[in-house]
């Protein structure tokens, strides 16, 4: 198997790869790509490429319907990085609270004043701040990261509301008794002082953050985003900033007029910007790539869906990317039933317009029979495991 890396990858990730496995810079030939942020949408892909693995958890970098047309499993790294962003945005709430920005700024102004220790006692009430204990959080998202900093936020003394219609029972099982979940948006925007995004870029979620929305909410509320910056409508963002609706805008993602606007403290996208992120993104990569291109399981994709067959027992293993339309699976038991090949267990699962299926068959699969599987009307593309 040969692989490339886009970004610069962890060593400690790489380092999983066993023997077998070999580096290339040559995009064409690879089996696989691990990749952070470089952008692949202008990028041609080799009938060679199986899949991709994103080493963090936003993929807008990939063209993921490309991919899935040419039965290449997009993969990311949900939860990987979720600690080093929950760090990031309790030391948001801080700085969104007291005017520790400013009061930095003095001292630099002013470390060559010989009485700073007096002058500072008269100047340090211009930058008094409130504290965040008793105050209400609401956290739009309670995905990996927002279950995080929903339980950080509440042993902080905050009284927290989550909003999340997909919250999985895994995220659920880790949030906190504390936690009041409410059904819908609204609710939060109406009653929370804090407000911090962890929801992906939809249609459903794009500017979800606007001129109503804002409208909605408390004078003076501080709002957080470290999801995406498109969540957020800049002509409104900018109206409430300026009028005093939002008392402070804290993101990871500063555009140019994001940037240049006053209450609004922007980092260079540093959320996941941790040793330790960018270890466990890396490791978990792998992980899924490796699991893929050896047993063909599919776990944390982002364009096909979740399929786990285990490690093969039998002497051969086949698995198929297609269309989600009737009869496929029929169309495939009946070309092995034709070729006299028993088939001894078999996985699918679908995905939207795509499915994928494992099949474990009693013989090794030859590649004349994964060929006549290819020819499959809806079949986008068949690998041989064993």
């Amino acid at each position: 198997m040969k692989y490339t890396c886009l970004n610069p990858i962890a060593a400690c990730g790489l380092e999983r790869f066993p023997e077998g496995y070999e580096q290339t810079e040559n995009l064409a030939e690879a089996d696989a790509v691990l990749v952070r942020s470089a952008s692949m949408h202008d990028m041609e892909f080799s009938d060679n490429l199986k899949a991709i693995a994103r080493a963090g958890a936003g993929v807008n970098n990939i063209p993921l319907e490309k991919c899935a047309e040419q039965g290449i499993v997009v993969f990311n790294t949900p939860g990987a990085n979720a600690n080093g962003v929950k760090e990031l945005i309790v030391a948001a709430l801080i700085l969104g609270s007291r005017d520790l920005k400013g009061g930095m700024e003095w001292v630099e102004a002013n470390k060559n004043d010989e009485n700073i220790i007096k002058t500072m006692e008269k100047a340090k009430s211009k930058y008094a701040g409130r504290e965040i204990q008793g105050k209400k959080l609401g956290i739009i998202g309670l995905g990996a990261i927002g279950v995080l900093v929903a339980n950080a936020a509440n042993r902080l003394g905050m009284e927290v509301l989550g909003c999340d219609p997909f919250l999985s029972v895994e995220h659920a099982l880790d949030l906190s008794r504390d936690i009041h979940v409410v059904k819908t948006r609204e609710e939060i925007f109406k009653e929370c002082d804090y407000i911090t995004l962890h929801v992906p870029l939809l249609d459903d979620t794009r500017e979800m953050i606007n001129e109503e929305t804002l409208g909605m909410m408390k004078d003076g509320v501080v709002l957080l985003n470290f999801a995406r910056d498109l969540l957020v409508n800049e002509d409104a963002l900018e109206n409430a900033v300026k009028s005093g609706k939002i008392r402070n805008y804290i993101t990871d993602f500063p555009t140019k007029r994001v940037a240049n606007l006053d209450h609004v403290i922007a980092f260079p996208h540093l959320g996941a910007t941790t040793e330790e992120s960018e270890d466990n993104c890396a490791v978990m990569a792998v992980k899924e790539l490796k699991d893929f291109l050896e047993n063909g399981n599919i776990k944390n994709s982002v364009n096909y869906p979740a399929c786990d067959a285990g490690v093969c027992e039998t002497p051969g293993r086949i698995t198929i990317c297609h269309r989600n339309i009737p009869k496929m699976l029929t169309q495939f038991t009946k070309e092995f039933a034709d070729l006299g090949i028993n088939i001894e267990n078999m996985t699918n699962k679908s995905r939207g317009n795509y499915a994928y299926s494992i099949l474990d068959t009693v013989v090794a699969v030859s590649e004349e029979t994964a060929q006549k599987i290819a020819a499959t009307e809806g079949v986008l593309k068949v690998r041989v495991i064993k």
